[in-house]
């Protein structure tokens, strides 16, 4: 059966994470995402990593793509994608404001190839205010908007990194969900129009319960719980989280760790008198805990109690639960032979096929090329000139 979005040819000018997962998250779910990179490829390509002349990042990021390098500066590589935008549906970048304009692939531009086109530009601030045309990556923007102090504060410590790009990838979902909606703006309308999402306003944006601040209120107002009786504690072998604030997760907790006593106290009857009184409880969890080992916890406390064992991402690969949900597949690469890794980040009952593994560099530029009219004369022609790699 068809997929949802089968048909639908989405044009990947981006680089690092943000821009191209967003694209990959449109290609589970059927659209064609052609990855155009330029001479020398995608720069997450050059990240480190510990597969030979692979980057693990790239890999993972880039699943259901065909890879094409166009040199967008030379006349000949930018005729070849207007070719493209003149059938493609969405065009999707992350340069800086001031770039696409020099470039020639600003909206104004391609829309007169493409009247309906969805262009979409991600940027690190937006396309407006004084850091418009500043760098912004994923660590700087936790720090510009109050992610990195937050985590310092409730661990008591300075301001911290929150590891595994989760502005980049929380963007990501931004910007499909943002396309997404404006293919289905067209679909009623016939209209295309120009969409933008930044890491800025996906930052915010993950922060909506923080981001509230009434005129009455100091500036140092408390946003967030801070530290709870919930949290990692160590057992007798490995970590175990616990989250019990409801009243009925509180009983079961305390009956599970052997103090049912403490589910009928007075002075623990509510989630915020338990906070309140953190420092008292904190001391019975951690005492009962040491009795058992993490796994053997997590086992007894199934289904009652909110708690999982700590485990490593080396773990989800062979986890009964993960591939119950389908969510590890095997592909063949030619440089790096067989690898696992993410199937789709969505499940839908109609349509769905496979994965395919992410490209290698201009693995497909002769393809796309003889499917846009050229003939093998005009590749090599192409080839030779720069245009195209």
């Amino acid at each position: 059966m068809a997929e949802a979005l089968q048909g639908m040819v989405v044009l990947d000018l981006a680089g690092y994470l943000a821009g191209p997962y967003g694209c990959t998250l449109l290609g589970d779910v059927g659209a064609e995402i052609i990855k155009i990179e330029p001479p020398g490829g995608d720069n997450n390509r050059h990240y480190p990593s510990s597969l030979p002349g692979e980057a693990r990042s790239f890999l993972g990021v880039n699943r259901n793509k065909r890879s094409i390098v166009l040199n967008l500066k030379h006349a000949e590589g930018k005729a070849a994608f207007y070719r493209l935008v003149e059938r493609a549906d969405v065009v999707l970048h992350n340069f800086r404001p001031k770039v696409p304009r020099s470039l020639g692939i600003d909206y104004e531009t391609l829309k007169k190839l493409r009247p309906d086109l969805i262009y979409c530009s991600v940027t690190g601030y937006g396309e407006s205010g004084p850091l418009q045309d500043h760098p912004g990556y994923d660590t700087m923007l936790q720090c510009f908007t109050g992610i990195a102090a937050m985590q310092g504060a409730t661990s008591g410590d300075q301001p911290r990194i929150q590891f595994g790009s989760v502005v980049d990838y929380y963007t990501a979902s931004i910007t499909a969900f943002a396309i997404m909606s404006a293919i289905v703006h067209r679909l009623r309308t016939g209209e295309g129009q120009h969409v933008r999402t930044s890491l800025m306003r996906s930052a915010l944006t993950m922060q909506a319960g923080a981001f509230v601040w009434a005129d009455s209120e100091p500036r140092d107002v408390a946003r967030t719980w801070g530290v709870s009786y919930s949290g990692i504690y160590p057992c007798k072998e490995g970590y175990i989280y616990l989250q019990a604030t409801t009243q009925g997760f509180w009983t079961a907790l305390c009956e599970s760790l052997g103090f049912p006593q403490l589910a009928d106290e007075p002075k623990y009857a509510t989630y915020t008198a338990r906070h309140e009184r953190k420092d008292e409880i904190i001391p019975f969890i951690r005492e009962a805990l040491k009795q058992r080992t993490a796994l053997e916890w997590e086992q007894l406390m199934l289904g009652r109690v909110p708690s999982i064992a700590v485990r490593s991402i080396e773990d989800m690969f062979d986890h009964p639960q993960v591939l119950a949900e389908g969510l590890v597949v095997e592909h063949d690469h030619p440089r790096i032979g067989k690898y696992r890794a993410l199937g789709k980040a969505v499940q839908m009952g109609v349509g769905g096929g496979p994965t395919r593994r992410a490209p290698m560099l201009g693995e497909h530029t002769n393809e796309v090329l003889v499917g846009l009219g050229y003939d093998h004369d005009e590749i090599a022609a192409l080839r030779a000139s720069g245009a195209v790699a």
